[in-house]
């Protein structure tokens, strides 16, 4: 079974609904024994990085969340979901992530005259060769909705960049772990497609 981390923020149903267009059923849950026993588990965020993790600490989800991405099955962070796994961000003040992912979670930068949030569909450029990405040609174009993006230390966590002003990672993938800035339950064709692969694995 696919358990979504339910945290009481995120766009949970959309998620959901993304997963049942492409024949897979998806749990949305912040029971422990749903998380423990997941066969995939996905960490959707819509909202500000301090509160998401606040509410995962409130509802006692981090410990879970962290002996699964430990445990070797398919992990996928979508947007907020991908930037909690960094060691901080600075929204709001420097807080603490789930640091499993070494690097900062950063805001853009007003002054290069860009709409902030960005907002909208981006090409992403696959700089690894991975599962999620199976069927879907480089430089497609995804739907992207923030105001802060992750730099990680080590290079080879990047999966995917995108420019906005700056070229930032837009997915990344270690091992069972894959997680993307964009949201594939909004990039119709090739999102879902992104959702079906991670079916899959």
């Amino acid at each position: 079974m696919i358990v979504i981390v339910d945290y009481g923020m995120g766009n949970l149903r959309s998620v959901q609904k993304g997963f049942e267009k492409v024949g897979s059923k998806a749990l949305v849950s912040r029971d422990i024994k749903d998380i423990n026993s997941a066969a995939k588990l996905v960490l959707p965020g819509v909202g500000a990085f301090p509160e998401c993790m606040k509410n995962l600490t409130k509802f006692g989800l981090v410990e879970s969340i962290l002996d699964f991405l430990k445990s070797g099955k398919p992990f996928l962070g979508i947007c907020l979901g991908l930037q909690l796994l960094f060691d901080e961000s600075e929204e709001f003040g420097l807080n603490r992530g789930l640091e499993v992912i070494s690097g900062k979670v950063k805001a853009f930068s007003r002054s290069m005259g860009l709409k902030i949030p960005h907002m909208g569909w981006n090409q992403v450029i696959f700089k690894k060769d991975i599962a999620i990405f199976d069927g879907i040609d480089n430089e497609s174009f995804f739907y992207f909705v923030h105001s802060y993006y992750v730099e990680p230390e080590q290079l080879s966590d990047t999966a995917a960049q995108t420019n906005y002003g700056i070229t930032f990672t837009s997915a990344i993938a270690r091992g069972n772990i894959f997680a993307l800035q964009f949201h594939p339950e909004k990039s119709q064709k090739n999102g879902l497609k992104i959702l079906a692969n991670f079916s899959r694995l």
